[in-house]
């Protein structure tokens, strides 16, 4: 019962990160990708600099740590950000909510090829399973009133967001665990998010000014402002914050079953806020999705339970 405030706080947090799909849809049709990305992070950064200097966490990384802080801000923050902005101009939001779930299958097979981890045959199916969501989502989406070709633009540029962000993972879980000779602890999963996000802000800078120069701006809705709002206040610093929280008090692996929520959260969001059409397209892929990312990640316990 201690628990119950926790698991009502990830239980809003899959709710923020779901409906985080559609605000991301009005904000991608407004507005230039990288441009409106760069506004989102000036928030972010503010907003995690304040939080760290107000709970007295500030701490700043040793010269090696910066090099590894450097690459995953680069791949979670820029990389992951331009794909993801890309991705919402073309397709659905309640599609690129599944989408996204292929992160975990990509971080795993990503650990194959860096971290020595090997590829089991559960690895495999789940990849084969997710797969078979994938060119579900991409054959039979209800979302027809999108036409065809600009759907599959968008899913691939979310499943390259998927990408960048797993290829952020694998360098985290390095940075989390490795200590350099010029640093006297690893850094948090925090600081690494805050200080990513510095360094995500300084790449993404110059190239939005470049769009700036040859985009046609006109001044956003107020939907494109409350959109970008909350993706920089809630999707972002106050989601992250929170499920920082459960990991601390619940462990990883139950606070990460959330996640799992986003998806339906993003599908509703993408019906009550845009009128995106619902189908059994979508409950089709998103078994096949999850199934093959339970399926993959059910290799390690089996493998701990064998030893």
């Amino acid at each position: 019962m201690n628990n119950v405030a926790i698991h009502l706080k990830l239980i809003v947090v899959a709710a923020i990160w779901g409906f985080g799909w559609p605000a991301g849809r009005v904000v991608a049709t407004e507005l230039p990708p990288i441009g409106s990305a760069w506004v989102r992070y000036v928030m972010v950064v503010i907003m995690f600099l304040a939080y760290l200097k107000w709970s007295n966490q500030w701490i700043l990384p040793s010269k090696t740590q910066w090099k590894h802080v450097a690459w995953i801000g680069l791949f979670s923050t820029f990389v992951y950000q331009s794909m993801f902005m890309y991705g919402m101009r073309y397709t659905a939001a309640g599609d690129a909510s599944l989408m996204i779930t292929f992160n975990p299958l990509f971080t795993a097979f990503l650990a194959v090829l860096f971290l020595g981890e090997r590829m089991s045959w559960r690895l495999f199916g789940g990849l084969v399973l997710a797969f078979a969501g994938v060119a579900v989502l991409f054959l039979a989406s209800p979302n027809t009133d999108i036409p065809e070709m600009e759907r599959w633009i968008g899913n691939a540029f979310i499943a390259g967001a998927a990408f960048a962000w797993a290829a952020s993972t694998i360098i985290m879980k390095r940075v989390m665990t490795d200590i350099p000779e010029d640093a006297e602890a690893p850094l948090s999963p925090l600081h690494l998010t805050v200080w990513s996000s510095v360094i995500g802000l300084l790449i993404l800078t110059p190239w939005a000014g470049i769009e700036a120069l040859e985009a046609t701006w006109t001044m956003p809705s107020v939907e494109a402002w409350a959109g970008i709002i909350f993706l920089a206040v809630f999707s972002t610093v106050l989601a992250y914050v929170w499920f920082a929280e459960g990991i601390r008090v619940i462990g990883a692996g139950p606070s990460a079953f959330y996640i799992y929520l986003v998806p339906p959260f993003g599908i509703l969001g993408g019906w009550l806020l845009l009128n995106e059409q619902l189908g059994t397209s979508l409950v089709v892929a998103f078994a096949l999705i999850v199934g093959g990312v339970l399926l993959a990640q059910s290799k390690q316990k089996t493998a701990e339970q064998a030893s």
